[in-house]
Formats: C-alpha cells, structure tokens, sequence
C-alpha cells in the first residue's frame, strides 16, 4: 500500500496494525468495544461449532441455537435464560451489569493491595517497637554498627534494631543481610525516608527506643545533617531529659559543640576524624596496635564491661588483678559515676564501685585467687626502655592529615621530623602554642604522587616510619582505596629493592581491601570506617564505658601499648599469664593480652593476638613476643625542634580535645550524680 504523497509503499499488516493500536488509544470505550468484539467473535462461532458437531444435540434450528446461546452465555458470564428475544436481552443486560460489578471490585481490590505493598516496600509504615536500638542515617560504618549490635545481643532475647535512612528499603536489607547474614535479617527492621524529617522520625518510634545512633553519611554535608537529625529527634521527643541516650559522630570539629547540645544531657559526642587521626598516630609508635584494637572493639572476641566489686570493698586497686582467672581488670567506675582508668595500685575500692574488665561477657567472670600462679623467679626486672628521636615521611594527603600531624606533635620526641609529600602544595599549619623549642618541625613538599614512577625515586633508609594517607573520597568513580594500594605496592618495591623493611601505617576506607593491602608484618593498616563504627557499637551497648576509649585514644593518659615480652617475663623462661599480670602491676600497667611473634603457629586470622588468655595458661616467652598492656606511655614519634632552613615549623590545625563529648556532669556518670546501673552492660542484649 502507498502513501498518499507517493512514499514507500506499507504492508497491509503493518497498516492494519497501526490503525487498531490508535483506535485502542482513544479512548477506554474503544478499547471494552474491540474487546467485545473479539470475545463475540470467538465464543459465538465456538459454541455454534460444538452444537452441531454434537451428536446428542437438537435437530431442530431453533433449539440448535438456544443451545448454542446457553454456552455462550454461560461462557461471557452472561446468565442463560431462554425464552423471549426481550427476556433473553434482559439476562443478557443483568450478566453485563454484574461482570462489570465485579469487575470493578476486582480492580479496586487489586489496586488497594499493589498500593499497600509498594508502599511497604517503600519503608514508610509505623514501627511499634519497644526497646529497640534505633539508627538514623547511612553511611560506611552503619554496616559495622548493626552486625555489631547484633552480635552483642542475647540470642535467647533479642531486640530490634531499625534502620531510618534516605535510601530504597530493599537495597538497605540486602547489604545488611551481607553483613549480618540471613538469620539476623529478622531483627532488623529498614524504613525509607529522610531522618531530618520530624513527620518521618516519628514513624520508628524513637522516644521508645533504648538508644538512637546518628552516622554521618559521606559527602561535604555530612555533619549539617546530622545536626538536622539530632534537631529533629529533639523535636520529635520534646526537648525533655527522659528521651533514650544519642550517640553521634561528626567529622568537623565546627560542628562538635552544636552537635553536644542538640543531643541532650544524655548525648554522646564522637568526632570521627579526631580519633582516626588519634588511632593512626598511636599505631606509628606501636607496631601491631591495630589489630590489637580491632580484636578489642569487637564484640566476637573479648570487650570491656562493668563486675560487681562487692568481694573487694575497702581493699586496694591492685588486690583485683590476681582475682579474677577470666577476665583482666582494668579500672574502675566510682560510685560518684568517674572512670578511673589503670589506677594507682593503692586505689581503694570503695563501696558503690563496679570494676571494668576484659571478659567475654559480665556473667562469665568469676572472683578466684590466683595468687598461687605466680612465680617470682620467672619476672625480669624492670629496664628503661630506649627514648630517642624518629624521623616519618608522610605521603598523601586529606582532610585528617592535620589532625594526625597535631597528634604525633604531642606525643613527639625531641629531635624527630616529619616529611610531608603531596601532590599539590598545602597549607602550614597553624603554630602551635607555646612555640619554641617544643614545636614539631614539619617539612612539606609537593610531588606528584599519582605517578609511580616519581614514588620509585624516594629514599625511605633515613625513616623510621611510612604514613600513607589517601584521598578524600569525592563524587566520581575513582576511590580513595584505589591510590593507596597503589602507593603500597610502590613501597614495596622499594623494600625488596633495598634489601630493609619500612614499617607502615596506611589507612583504608572500605574492610574489604585490607587483605589487598601488600605491607610486612610489622605494618598495620587501619579501615577508618570499620574502627569508628566498631567503636560506635561498644559505646552504643554501655555508654558509661565511654570515658574508657575517650582516655585509650587520647595523646596523654593511658593507652594500649604493645611492649617486648623481655621486660616483664626473662626470655626463654616458661611462666603463666598470671606472672605476666604481676609483672605489669609491679611497673604501674594492667596486662591484658599478648602478641605471639610466631604467627604461623596461631594462624593469620589473629594475627598472633591473644587477648584476656586465662591465668593459668603457660607457655615459654620469647624476647620478640609483645605484651599488651594499659599504660601510661609516650611512644617514640616525632617532635620537631629545630631543623633544615626549608622546614616549615608548624602546628596543625586540628584541636588537641578528646573526641568524645558528653553533657554531662562528671565522666560517664548521671547528670543527676547517680551511678550507672549496676548490671554492667547497658543497652540490647
């Protein structure tokens, strides 16, 4: 068929095809026409066909078709009187209303239940739970968090916990099930919806949840809008002080302050980036402190929880350390509500006090004497350790690269220097306070990190210590991860080149390249997301330990210190954990664990990390394992005094403050003055 204007000629099918799909489009009368029509014209000619092809049919023309009526009748739905044409076309009129009757309740029905259910799986109907563990926001470490929570909880008693974030319900519960695995899926409950909203919040019922966590999402807002969630969750609960605890984490420092009072007198306050920066500086001075950390924040190995101290009332601090064959007593929680960390062994306990422990959970330690354990002989005697300046080299770049410079400049040993190489020129720091011959001496140089070939030309035998920092992550495809196994694998090379290992503290953004990451035994690589969201989940369990890591990740007070076994245990000597323990008290430490230099007799999965081994364990000592300890302890970083005339003298201009910020009145305690509740460990499970 030709067009009208002489153009190609169509195919009848083709022009058949377009004519009927543009009378369907019409309108929703043409298209029950056509759709008469074809039901017309297939069950009539059917029914005609089986009437006469019947043999037990009728001879006569007229009941032929009074037969051929009633099937297709009975066929449209369309009722199978005979009779009169009128009484036939009334049946006919009643079978019509009544099919689209149906028809209609059908659709509104149909309708009805695909609206419930996308809206279902939109996440946006009510939540009606009590007691659950409430999380708003999503970010690296919300995946962290939640299979934490989960697997701190009692399985016999589990509790919820439900997810609010801007993101689909569905895409939420599949990477949470990756984590978490099938079998906790039930527990959690995922709601879609901007948390900022106080109309949306209120759907996850947060003034009945036992505790709410704030994440900061990725992105330059980040910390804006956890400000609005912690606005609106004050909007939602009323402003008042019986709401559940907030635990929440911001990465600027601009943002701590309004974020503290936004949360409440029960608000807990984490910088991220601060105690990121804190972790990285520590594990410059303490090779193997990364693992050590990590097996300590997780809840599948050993944590921290609060013991009744009624067996040791008016008796001093440390008496308890030799008393407890299951778990390693660190400190104490006073009945003012203060956490006394690794305290004077004369401490007295007084009545009221909880003891805080390393065990695998508050019900399983047991008060026993294992002062029987200990063996004099096998203890060495205490020596000075070797306190000498250290040189760095800093490669890369971000926005916590202040912040850790400010930290190893407190913790800094006269004499020591800190190269910084990034691939543009960045600002100096602010000077310090104080100035003088106290202040870091920071060299800054730009080179174009990104290409290999420029790494390759470094120098690394005048350095005691390598710090790779990636980028901060932006919109785009490239990760951060991507230029920090690339530096990696180009320090390697330069090891093997060298014949001499350099230890190395990198940080990676997501879990899953820390085994990609090619460094020597002695380095440690932290997964920033993975520490603080770990770390978010102990103080989300028991906010009254949060005193406990705001003093371990700080510059000064006590920290975890890994330290050679020669110094507590004469090496080659066989001697059990309990001398160990005596060992540390005698120089004013609390032993929690140790680091077997042998790792390929404790399998790569610890790493060789023991924590809270029992008492009686024995074993023979070798000079190169590590104790753990809780100690006071400056580890030998770099400070800057005086230097080459290129140097930059600097401070940093991160703050120096805990990262942890509470409003309350004393450390961990009440706002009222009360103590803590006396159960130990607070929150789910």
């Amino acid at each position: 068929m030709e067009s009208a204007k002489g153009g190609p000629r169509v195919p009848l099918r083709d022009w058949a095809r377009y004519r009927f799909d543009r009378t369907l489009a019409r309108s929703t009368g043409t298209l029950m026409g056509w759709l008469v029509i074809t039901c017309l014209a297939v069950v009539v000619p059917v029914s005609l066909l089986l009437v006469w092809t019947d043999p037990g049919s009728p001879t006569s023309l007229s009941e032929r078709l009074i037969a051929a009526w009633r099937i297709s009748a009975e066929t449209l739905r369309l009722g199978a009187s005979t009779g009169t044409p009128l009484r036939m076309v009334l049946s006919a009129v009643l079978g019509l209303v009544a099919l689209l009757c149906v028809s209609t309740l059908v659709g509104v029905i149909t309708t009805g239940l695909a609206d419930r259910m996308a809206e279902l799986s939109r996440g946006r109907s009510t939540v009606l739970e009590r007691g659950h563990v409430l999380v708003l926001g999503w970010s690296d470490q919300v995946t962290t968090v939640v299979g934490e929570l989960i697997a701190a909880q009692d399985p016999r008693r589990p509790r919820a916990i439900v997810l609010l974030a801007d993101r689909d319900k569905a895409e939420m519960e599949e990477a949470l099930a990756a984590r978490s695995g099938q079998t906790a899926r039930k527990r959690i409950v995922c709601r879609s919806g901007p948390a900022s909203d106080p109309d949306v919040l209120a759907l996850v019922s947060p003034r009945s949840a036992s505790t709410v966590v704030v994440l900061p999402a990725a992105g330059p807002t980040a910390d804006a809008e956890v400000l609005r969630i912690l606005l609106a969750l004050r909007a939602v609960l009323g402003g008042g002080a019986d709401g559940p605890p907030v635990l929440a984490a911001v990465r600027d420092d601009r943002y701590r302050a309004p974020a503290r009072l936004a949360a409440g007198p029960l608000g807990t306050v984490l910088e991220a980036d601060t105690v990121t920066a804190r972790l990285i500086a520590q594990c410059v001075g303490r090779p193997g402190l990364s693992l050590v950390l990590r097996d300590l924040l997780d809840f599948a190995c050993d944590e921290f929880h609060l013991t009744d101290a009624a067996a040791f009332h008016h008796r001093p601090f440390g008496a308890t350390l030799l008393y407890h064959p299951n778990s390693c007593v660190v400190g104490l929680l006073t009945p003012e509500g203060r956490t006394l960390l690794n305290p004077t062994a004369d401490t007295l306990v007084l009545p009221g006090s909880r003891l805080i422990v390393l065990a695998r959970d508050a019900g399983s330690t047991r008060v026993e004497d294992c002062r029987h354990l200990v063996d004099a002989s096998v203890i060495a005697t205490a020596r000075p350790e070797p306190a000498g300046p250290t040189r760095l080299l800093l490669l890369g770049w971000n926005r916590r690269a202040p912040l850790v410079l400010e930290q190893l400049r407190s913790t800094a040993r006269p004499g020591s220097v800190v190269d910084v190489v990034a691939d543009s020129a960045v600002p100096g720091p602010r000077e310090p306070e104080g100035g003088g011959a106290a202040r870091p001496d920071v060299r800054f140089r730009s080179l174009p990190l990104s290409r290999p070939e420029i790494l390759l030309e470094l120098d690394l035998d005048p350095y005691d210590g390598v710090i790779v920092l990636g980028p901060d992550r932006e919109e785009g495809p490239d990760h951060p991860d991507d230029w920090t196994l690339v530096t990696l694998l180009t320090v390697r090379l330069l090891e093997q080149r060298t014949g001499r290992e350099t230890r190395v503290v990198t940080e990676l953004v997501d879990d899953r390249n820390r085994p990609l990451a090619p460094v020597n035994s002695g380095s440690d690589v932290i997964v920033s997301g993975m520490l603080v969201g770990l770390l978010m989940a102990q103080i989300t369990q028991n906010r009254h330990l949060a005193p406990v890591f705001e003093e371990l990740f700080a510059a000064e007070g006590n920290n975890v210190c890994l330290r050679p076994a020669d110094a507590y245990i004469r090496a080659g000597a066989e001697a059990t954990f309990a001398d160990v323990v005596a060992a540390a008290r005698e120089r004013g430490e609390c032993a929690i664990g140790y680091r077997w230099r042998d790792v390929a007799r404790t399998g790569p999965a610890d790493h060789g990390v023991r924590l809270n081994p029992p008492k009686s364990e024995r074993r023979v000592w070798d000079a190169e394992d590590q104790i753990v300890v809780v100690a006071t302890d400056r580890p030998h970083l770099p400070s800057v005094t005086g230097g080459p005339e290129e140097s930059t003298s600097a401070g940093c201009g991160g703050r120096a403050g805990p990262p942890f910020r509470r409003d309350c009145g004393d450390r961990g305690g009440d706002p009222a003055g009360r103590p803590p509740d006396p159960g130990g460990r607070a929150g789910p499970g």
